[in-house]
């Protein structure tokens, strides 16, 4: 009578090498002093010079950043992309990736609407004067996100990503899982990957 294995089993009597490694990598570069509503605040009063602080005058930084992305976007010969609602952005790139032929540089620009925190201002009343004045609360919206998916010679593919409001600059890189000539490059879940090698 022979008695069940379980995989388990089977694979620790057969492994010969098992290799954890990290196939992907986040890193978020952001302003401190600018995260918080009184830091906000600060900035708009000391560094902006408003008598009253206000969001509102941040509107033509924000457009102005656009603007300087679709320049770069017409200027470089690049595609802007805008995702669908739940395109995923991995099978988009890998299609850009097969066709890039250069070492090294820009694959494409993608646009996608997410959910952002925000600084917003909001219109007070005094209770004691009746007059109104600018209030500055913490919030959140659905604004566009810049993704520059790029190609590094030695690093790999990576991306950049942006949220071109105030508090929100959020640069991220990210490695692209690799995968040999010819193959597909499919998405890998998790922030480890676990590679063995049966005898």
């Amino acid at each position: 009578m022979s008695v069940a294995r379980s995989v388990a089993d089977v694979l620790r009597d057969h492994v010969e090498l098992e290799i954890e490694a990290i196939d992907r990598m986040y890193l978020n570069v952001y302003v401190p002093h600018l995260q918080t509503v009184g830091a906000t605040v600060g900035y708009l009063r000391q560094h902006r010079g408003q008598r009253f602080a206000s969001t509102t005058a941040l509107a033509p930084m924000t457009e102005a950043f656009i603007r300087n992305i679709e320049q770069f976007v017409q200027h470089e010969g690049v595609e802007l992309v805008s995702f669908a609602k739940r395109q995923r952005k991995d099978e988009v790139t890998q299609q850009y990736l097969r066709r890039f032929k250069a070492t090294e540089g820009v694959l494409y620009v993608g646009k996608a609407q997410e959910k952002a925190r925000v600084m917003r201002t909001e219109r007070r009343q005094s209770r004691t004067s009746g007059a109104t004045y600018p209030w500055i609360v913490e919030s959140t919206a659905m604004v566009n996100h810049y993704y520059f998916y790029c190609v590094d010679q030695d690093f790999g593919p990576f991306f950049l990503k942006f949220c071109p409001t105030l508090c929100q600059a959020l640069h991220q890189r990210q490695r692209v899982p690799q995968a040999p000539a010819g193959q597909a490059r499919g998405r890998l879940r998790g922030a480890r990957q676990r590679h063995q090698v049966l005898r």
